[in-house]
């Protein structure tokens, strides 16, 4: 068996787009192509995701409209979740809502009580075009339903209401990274 590498030590690690980077509000594109070049993103975001510190990253967040992420989060029970999905659809959210901290790699720093589901079920495919199909519960559900937003053009702090809102928008604004431009972090 030939040995594997591990995700990521072959890419690059690629600047983090910052809010108000138009790049983090459109939605993204299907994957069509699975080839060399999608594999080569793949291990990019991997890279870029282990040097920013996150747990999962989505293409758009380094400036690539398409349908692909990445992650390397725990649940609540601490079991590791590891992998990536392309052109993932979020086909089942159920459980109780759970308010709890999340934070972004696009917004460095900034962290706030989120509603999110306790359980979902995403579905989508490998870089070779492979079906898969994730589940996820606590910590793990709550990253799979953030980078699913992502991918549909949306941040956390899109979902928080009133002073939650308000309080996460001002700290963006008053961050040393915010520049007004949404440029990228590096």
């Amino acid at each position: 068996m030939r040995p594997r590498t591990i995700p990521g030590s072959t890419g690059r690690s690629r600047p983090v787009r910052l809010l108000g980077d138009p790049a983090l509000t459109e939605p993204c594109q299907e994957v069509t192509v699975f080839d060399d070049g999608l594999a080569r993103l793949i291990e990019d975001m991997y890279a870029t995701m282990y040097e920013a510190g996150g747990v999962g990253l989505a293409a758009n967040q380094i400036g690539v409209p398409l349908r692909v992420f990445v992650y390397d989060c725990p649940d609540d029970e601490d079991r590791r979740h590891f992998g990536h999905l392309v052109n993932p659809r979020l086909v089942e959210t159920d459980g109780p809502v759970i308010r709890g901290p999340e934070g972004c790699l696009s917004l460095p720093g900034i962290e706030a009580g989120t509603p999110r589901h306790d359980h979902v079920v995403v579905a989508g495919v490998s870089a070779a075009g492979e079906p898969r199909t994730v589940t996820g519960t606590g910590f793990f559900a709550r990253c799979l339903q953030h980078e699913c937003d992502h991918l549909s053009g949306g941040l956390y702090v899109d979902r928080l209401t009133g002073l939650r809102r308000r309080r996460a928008l001002r700290a963006a604004a008053r961050a040393p990274w915010a520049t007004g431009s949404g440029e990228s972090r590096r």
